[in-house]
């Protein structure tokens, strides 16, 4: 009997699309900070933007393979993004205020970010449409 190990996969999928969005947020965040000099805060919301865009296309086509109407799919995803961004930012002023370091912090709020989102993407946005999108759907008649 053959183990199905999708889940596993799945998991490793948007941990490798959550990194590789980890990177565009760090990356745009020196380009619109360090390059065009723009406030710190603004740099952090484009940059922060940028990733979630990124993170929300692929893990929608390649980690969930979801046929999801999109606007509702990434209104659902706001969602989390509603009491997250918030809730961390605090997090993140507290802890650097009492003396933690910045990047300890922040990747801090990564790691919950990133274990949270998983959460609320695979149970909430996509827990009734994971593999149904055209990709999904000829791999289950290939493999019948």
């Amino acid at each position: 009997m053959k183990k199905d190990n999708s889940e596993l996969k799945r998991t490793l999928k948007f941990v490798l699309f959550s990194a590789s969005a980890g990177i565009i947020q760090i990356a745009s965040f020196a380009l619109f900070n360090e390059v065009f000099h723009l406030e710190y805060w603004l740099s952090y919301l484009i940059s922060l933007i940028l990733s979630i865009l990124w993170n929300f296309t692929f893990n929608r086509k390649f980690t969930f393979k979801s046929a999801k109407n999109v606007p509702q799919a990434m209104f659902m995803v706001f969602l989390f993004y509603v009491p997250f961004t918030p809730l961390t930012t605090l997090l993140e002023k507290y802890l650097t205020g009492i003396g933690w370091n910045e990047y300890l912090v922040t990747g801090i709020n990564m790691a919950l970010n990133l274990s949270l989102e998983y959460l609320w993407d695979r149970y909430v946005v996509y827990r009734d449409s994971i593999d149904t999108n055209e990709e999904a759907v000829k791999e289950k008649e290939q493999q019948k």
